[in-house]
């Protein structure tokens, strides 16, 4: 059995930038995450996309400064560039929930389910 899936908390770098991709809208965004230790503090910052409808609620309301709680799956995607083959690992969004940060504008959702998964069979090997 795999597992791809990653949760990650922070705050937005940038407003979402939302694109067409066939027939479908993509979202992509910055998440800064941030970890302290004694004085110092590190940060990391996430490459994340979304697809579909949640591009479309990224596109209204994923602003500089919000905090997100995002789930999703890990995901490299080479092409070749100027300087040879070119990579970039992102993650693919298909859950969140906002935990803070600026107010915003509307009825913001409050957050976006995640997929309901497979059952999962009874007889285990171990």
């Amino acid at each position: 059995m795999n597992l791809n899936k990653c949760m990650f908390m922070g705050n937005l770098g940038r407003d979402a930038e939302v694109r067409q991709a066939g027939e479908s809208k993509v979202a992509s965004f910055s998440l800064a995450v941030s970890e302290k230790y004694k004085d110092t503090e590190k940060t990391e910052w996430v490459n994340c996309v979304a697809w579909g409808k949640l591009a479309d609620i990224a596109e209204k309301y994923f602003k500089k400064g919000t905090k997100l709680y995002v789930e999703g799956k890990v995901q490299t995607r080479s092409w070749d560039g100027e300087n040879g083959k070119q990579y970039r690992t992102e993650f693919v969004i298909f859950s969140f929930q906002f935990t803070g940060g600026p107010k915003q504008e509307g009825d913001a959702p409050k957050s976006e389910p995640a997929p309901t998964l497979p059952k999962m069979e009874d007889d285990l090997p171990f």
